[in-house]
């Protein structure tokens, strides 16, 4: 029986040990969830939200004239003085009415083809819608029903209008 005894007591103690743990479950593997088209939202309505024209505008001295447009490619617009008159050339223009927003007004003017055969539009220096574009809150739209040109309202514009009173 004392024989027995240590065998008994083992048998006791090997069934206190744990049964061995079952291996982890595999990580899941994140499946990306499928892609899905989102609606951009409509373009606004509001002329102060449409994207400006890439670009910015230069003062010449010189010339009496202020260009806008993209270094190293043909100018957008300009506008100039000649004989007391705020001249306007946009490329890319049709001869006929132009619509011009600002912060403050709206209003249509006429664009002609000059000799040089740009399309322009000639405004008396003391024309208050001269006042409207230098002053107007960031920016300007000059449209036509086929091009709209957003312009920022800098300080070279007032500049031209300002020279040429």
């Amino acid at each position: 029986m004392r024989a027995t005894l240590p065998l008994i007591a083992l048998l006791l103690v090997s069934g206190c040990v744990a049964p061995p743990k079952a291996p982890p479950a595999p990580r899941p593997v994140a499946v990306p969830p499928a892609p899905t088209s989102v609606a951009l939202p409509p373009p606004s309505n509001d002329w102060r939200d449409w994207p400006a024209l890439p670009g910015s505008w230069t003062y010449a001295p010189s010339t009496r004239a202020a260009t806008f447009g993209v270094a190293g490619q043909p100018i957008a617009a300009r506008i100039g003085c000649k004989a007391g008159q705020v001249v306007l050339t946009l490329l890319g223009a049709l001869p006929g009415a132009l619509t011009v927003r600002t912060s403050s007004t709206t209003r249509a003017i006429a664009l002609a083809a000059s000799p040089a055969g740009e399309i322009q539009a000639r405004l008396a220096a003391t024309d208050p819608l001269l006042d409207a574009i230098a002053f107007s809150r960031g920016r300007f739209v000059l449209e036509q029903a086929a091009r709209r040109w957003v312009l920022p309202a800098y300080a070279e514009v007032g500049r031209v209008i300002e020279d040429c009173r």
